[in-house]
């Protein structure tokens, strides 16, 4: 009985989406602030993304890497807190921001063909006087999408 138990567990955790710890993280800056992001370049990290986290920290956010180029859109089921998205072109220069609620699952589209998407609290952007235009620079230091 024992050993069934250690076994369920074991593929338990097997299973369980990576960490926030097991993402890589880089420096983005947008205008005089500093960006500490988990990259999320393959899709397992893009398709959990933050999901299920109760928090994000202040100037903390996700970049996500895709591929190639085009009309990306997110979505929020199974996340629990409020999100801003900016959709950035191959140079981080951000397309367009969008204001995404909490377990929903409208889509929030990139207005033009994007590279990345980087996910901060609600907010965040406009907070900064970040917007459609300003670019995002150390994007191209992420790991290339897998």
């Amino acid at each position: 009985m024992y050993s069934w138990v250690l076994l369920a567990v074991g593929l338990l955790v097997s299973l369980a989406p990576a960490s926030a710890a097991d993402l890589p993280r880089i420096e983005l800056t947008a205008g005089f602030y500093r960006i500490e992001a988990e990259v999320a370049a393959d899709d397992p990290a893009r398709m959990q993304g933050l999901m299920q986290r109760r928090s994000l920290p202040p100037n903390q956010g996700m970049l996500f890497v895709f591929a190639q180029a085009d009309q990306h859109c997110m979505w929020m089921r199974n996340t629990y807190l409020p999100l801003s998205v900016a959709f950035l072109d191959e140079e981080g220069r951000i397309l367009n921001i969008a204001d995404m609620q909490p377990q929903t699952d409208d889509n929030h589209c990139a207005a033009k063909a994007a590279r990345y998407a980087l996910e901060m609290n609600l907010g965040w952007f406009s907070s900064k006087g970040i917007k459609s235009g300003s670019r995002i620079l150390g994007v191209e230091k992420s790991p290339r999408p897998r």
